[in-house]
């Protein structure tokens, strides 16, 4: 799951976009698409679980997925055999990718204010992705619990020689009032930067607070990133709770910690992308594009990061294709490899379609979760946005009314296609929970209900075939300077 970005906003109620654009006995031209074939579309996608088996085959059947590892090579065959029995074309479409091991992780509490002679205690973490490992026998030292940035600057003459901890409260207030994102945002600096951060200022490990909502005292791991000019030190995420208890134990006087993280960084690996096409009647060389990733952290089976979203767009097109619907343009399912980590599929993708990117009509990610669906997400020019009504009359059935109209990126797998004036689209979803589980050993299936996978698959199978069918595509965006 990638953060998304801050963008002017523009919501329009269903009841302004409902009415048919057209009805017998008047003048008025009929629809450029069919709203009878929308709704058949739906109504499909309602009474098919095709993508809930095939989500279940993925995460039951094979599990975490992340990039390099067997469980993701796995996958790729999973599912391109899985679109070749739909009757799609399918393509493997090879790329580069990080092979990054996570190894053994512990974190003991060896001196702290009223310890009892002889006793320790354990603390519950994840190593970052992308980290590297401490000495093999760890690292004991002390530790600086700070709340921000600033913070650390205010005390970077105590930082040398210690495990730096960025107790920085993810804000579920905020994602319980549909602002998640926002909340993701602002936590997650400190998982992606505060080893760079620290190490800046001489210590010799960071922590952060686990990124996430609930207190199941789970750490939740991700992606971090190393800055060239400071040393690389280990970085891992302690469980809310845990870094509560470190903060508390600080606050009375010196705590000190031992620290083993045992991460590998491997050579590159080969893998690849899983393209599926349904070809276009008349335009088949014009393509919309219906994806999601398919690697996932190593924790969990990655069901709602991002297995659901594959598991979506693979049926959505499957079901287009069930129907005997051929749209004017061709639509492709990509499933993703390497989003979590350093997205080596979207760079391949890209990198093989940079001299035709005037045939990238239109780009769907969804990598939201699986939350019951709320509409639709539009990177596009203003002058579209009004276009698109008649898919948010066919999704009012569903209560997938919302239509918001967002600048820059919608998904990190399709930003590239973005960033050169693809019009982009995401389906919209309730987010108010996804941080519970997000990157966690809770991603697993029971936290997808079948009936919102159903709804995201309508979702995104009428949005591809309307942008497929449409006469003439939506403008291209000028890609922000």
């Amino acid at each position: 799951m990638t953060r998304p970005s801050r963008a002017a906003v523009l919501l329009f109620a269903a009841a302004l976009v409902a009415a048919p654009a057209w009805s017998a006995g008047t003048e008025q031209a009929a629809p450029a698409v069919d709203p009878a074939v929308l709704a058949r579309i739906r109504d499909a996608a309602l009474s098919s679980d095709w993508a809930y088996q095939r989500l279940s085959d993925l995460t039951d059947k094979i599990g975490p997925r992340l990039s390099g590892s067997p469980q993701a090579e796995a996958a790729v065959t999973q599912v391109a055999a899985a679109l070749q029995a739909a009757g799609l074309s399918v393509t493997l479409q090879p790329a580069k990718v990080p092979h990054w091991v996570r190894g053994e992780e512990q974190a003991e509490l060896v001196d702290y204010p009223g310890r009892p002679e002889g006793l320790t205690q354990q603390l519950r973490l994840t190593t970052l992705g992308g980290s590297v490992a401490t000495p093999k026998k760890g690292i004991t030292a002390p530790v600086l619990v700070v709340h921000s940035f600033d913070d650390l600057k205010a005390h970077a003459a105590e930082a040398k020689g210690r495990i730096v901890l960025f107790d920085k409260a993810f804000d579920q207030d905020l994602a319980s009032n549909g602002q998640a994102m926002a909340a993701y945002i602002q936590a997650v600096a400190y998982r992606v930067q505060g080893a760079s951060a620290a190490a800046r200022v001489g210590a010799v490990a960071a922590l952060i607070r686990s990124v996430g909502g609930a207190d199941f005292r789970l750490p939740h791991t991700g992606v971090m990133r190393y800055e060239d000019d400071v040393p690389k030190i280990p970085t891992a995420a302690l469980t809310a709770e845990d870094a509560m208890l470190v903060g508390r134990l600080a606050a009375q006087g010196p705590v000190s910690l031992h620290l083993t993280l045992t991460p590998q960084t491997l050579p590159d690996a080969d893998s690849y992308n899983v393209l599926a096409d349904l070809p276009g009647s008349d335009k088949p060389d014009e393509v919309v594009l219906v994806s999601g990733h398919l690697d996932s952290w190593d924790l969990a089976q990655g069901a709602i990061d991002d297995g659901a979203g594959v598991t979506a767009a693979m049926g959505a097109v499957q079901l287009l294709k069930s129907l005997g619907l051929q749209a004017h343009r061709t639509i492709r399912v990509v499933a993703w490899m390497n989003e979590e980590n350093g997205s080596g599929g979207s760079k391949a993708y890209f990198a093989a379609n940079k001299d035709k990117l005037a045939q990238q009509i239109a780009v769907i990610e969804s990598d939201s979760g699986a939350g019951k669906p709320l509409g639709v997400i539009a990177s596009v020019t203003p002058d579209s946005l009004a276009k698109l009504a008649p898919v948010t009359a066919a999704l009012q059935p569903i209560g997938a009314t919302a239509l918001e109209r967002r600048d820059g990126e919608v998904g990190a797998d399709i930003a590239p296609l973005q960033e050169a004036g693809v019009p982009g689209f995401a389906p919209m979803v309730d987010t108010r929970e996804y941080f519970f589980y997000h990157h966690t050993a809770a991603d697993t299936l029971d936290k997808v209900k079948p009936e919102y996978l159903r709804r995201q698959v309508a979702t995104m199978a009428v949005l591809a075939y309307y942008l497929a069918q449409m006469p003439e595509p939506l403008a291209r965006v000028q890609a922000e300077k």
